[in-house]
């Protein structure tokens, strides 16, 4: 069965804007990012920099490539494969048991300590990039079908940075309450 093409834009636009997102902290803070590169060990020193250089521009890349009908299937499967290998990264550092390191999720202004749960978060991401990938059924949309997949859009674009939020201060809230 194949899914309106309501979840299939809503899903490629929420995943477009969350690249985005991440390749502009990535930008704009380059020496930053190198660091969060390096604390994950798990890339050589010199290809740190070129890492650095390289995977803002594929974000960047792949995001405007979901928002294109022609290249959404592709680009979402990419964008899928990325969020796994972030969550990959994630994963081996809560294996060796460096939780201290910040993540890199929440860009230049907030540092976010590595947990489980920062797992989970990307399954959803990599669970919507795949919704994303799917030939939707064909049907005619009109305007209202683009202002409920804006909306829809938004809404999970919220969701998301109300999440991303609690994560980020979930340390620091704990520490407020005494635990």
């Amino acid at each position: 069965m194949q899914p309106d093409p309501i979840y299939v834009i809503a899903a490629a636009v929420s995943v477009a804007v969350i690249l985005a997102s991440a390749a502009s902290h990535k930008w704009r803070a380059p020496g930053r990012f190198v660091r969060q590169l390096e604390d994950y060990q798990l890339l050589p020193q010199a290809l740190l920099k070129p890492a650095a250089r390289l995977l803002p521009l594929v974000e960047g890349a792949v995001a405007f490539a979901l928002l294109v009908p022609a290249s959404r299937s592709l680009a979402a499967l990419a964008a899928a494969a990325l969020i796994a290998l972030y969550a990959a990264a994630i994963g081996i550092n809560l294996w060796r048991g460096r939780r201290d390191i910040d993540c890199g999720c929440a860009g230049p202004d907030q540092a976010q300590p590595l947990r489980p749960v920062l797992l989970a978060r990307n399954a959803v991401l990599v669970a919507l990039a795949l919704l994303a990938s799917v030939h939707p059924q064909a049907r005619e949309l009109g305007l209202f079908d683009g202002f409920v997949t804006l909306a829809a859009s938004a809404v999970a674009l919220l969701l998301y940075a109300a999440a991303d939020g609690l994560l980020a201060n979930g340390p620091r809230l704990l520490k407020l309450i005494g635990r």
